[in-house]
């Protein structure tokens, strides 16, 4: 990464789409903030939560499904329970069989420090042929449907 971006925690005004998460006990690890692994759930959530919000299909069935590819995730400062996380979500890029978003997680006052992103994660979704065994899944392109949800949220 290059620039401010690489340095500088992104702001709300960086997203597209937005949904609100409750933290759980069980989310903080034994030093009081939130498990890094449960970072990665919430990525996971907030961009399959969109997807089957905004195709109204369950993408678990289509014939054409996003598969991991990889993850990332930048931190910038604690967050944990009892407190909402809210999750924005934006696209960078949609290709011809993947596409990369930005998740970011903010906690608090969002006209305090609430503001700035606490976490910011990167999740590459690949298409694969729903159709064929695990082992034997040819990268395809994009279902119409998801294309049509993820491109109102490239930035």
């Amino acid at each position: 990464m290059s620039g401010d971006r690489a340095r500088k925690p992104p702001t709300r005004g960086d997203y597209v789409a937005w949904r609100q998460v409750t933290t759980r006990w069980r989310d903080d690890d034994a030093y009081g903030h939130l498990n890094n692994a449960t970072y990665y759930e919430l990525f996971d959530t907030a961009v399959n939560a969109h997807l089957f919000e905004a195709t109204g299909v369950n993408i678990r069935a289509l014939p054409q499904i996003g598969v991991v590819a990889e993850t990332s995730c930048r931190y910038f400062r604690e967050i944990g329970f009892p407190e909402p996380i809210d999750m924005g979500l934006v696209v960078d890029r949609v290709g011809t069989s993947s596409v990369i978003y930005r998740i970011g997680l903010f906690q608090g006052d969002p006209e305090g420090e609430g503001a700035v992103a606490a976490a910011e994660g990167r999740f590459v979704h690949v298409y694969v042929d729903n159709e064929r065994g695990a082992g034997d899944r040819p990268v395809v392109p994009l279902p119409d449907v998801v294309r049509a949800a993820v491109e109102p949220l490239l930035r």
